[in-house]
Order: C-alpha cells, then structure tokens, then sequence
C-alpha cells in the first residue's frame, strides 16, 4: 500500500473484497460504497456491518456482470431520469435499480452468491 493511501485509508481482505477506508470521501449520511474491485467506507468500524457490507457486495457483483464501466453509465443514466421525473435526486437514488435489488437483499447474506444474473432488471420498472 502506497504511503499516501496508509495515512487516509486501511485496508483488509474480505470475501476476496479489498475494503478501504476514507474517513473524508463521503457525503452527507452516505457511509459505503462500491467502486470495483473496492468497498470503500467512511469508518473503519464499519468493516463489522454485515449487512452494509452485504448490500456492497450485490453492488459488487451487479458491476461484474456488466462489465464495469456500463454499470456506471447505467446507474447515472438511471438517476438522472429519476431525478427529472421526482425532482428530488435523493428519492431518485432510492429507486435506481441497483440500488432497489440491494437494499432489498442486503439482509440475505448468500443472495450475492445465489443471485441470478441481472437480477437488477425486475427493479427497473416497480
């Protein structure tokens, strides 16, 4: 880990996910998220939230299969309509799909591994 990173972040190996701390990254209530192939979090003392965890590894595995970069595009292209159609970009979060599959799952700890494939689909117009 380069010198630069060991002063603003700790890292660590869980599920073959690498978890990084940022204690200065996040906005607002946002304490998590998923940047292949990291976790990246606000506290360390987060590393011990199953289910937090849980919800950025569906994440995890919802980049994956798109093949990183049109996840990205996807769920900017999906939060701005959202955001145009309620007018408020957080409520707009809330519904993007992604975010949908994962805040319903994250309490499943073997849906990451028990998931179908594009799982995110049957969210995308609930």
């Amino acid at each position: 880990m380069s010198t630069f990173c060991s002063y603003i972040c700790k890292e660590t190996k869980d599920n073959s996910h690498l978890i990084l701390v940022f204690k200065h990254f996040f906005y607002k209530n946002y304490v998590g998220l998923s940047l292949w192939p990291f976790i990246i979090l606000k506290e360390d003392s987060l590393k011990t939230d199953e289910v937090l965890i849980n919800h950025e590894r569906i994440h995890l595995k919802q980049q994956q299969e798109l093949l990183i970069l049109p996840f990205y595009i996807l769920y900017f292209l999906e939060w701005l309509v959202r955001t145009i159609l309620y007018l408020n970009s957080y409520r707009a979060y809330q519904n993007i799909s992604f975010e949908r599959e994962a805040y319903d799952n994250e309490k499943d700890m073997d849906y990451p591994s028990k998931r179908r494939t594009f799982g995110f689909l049957k969210y995308l117009t609930r």
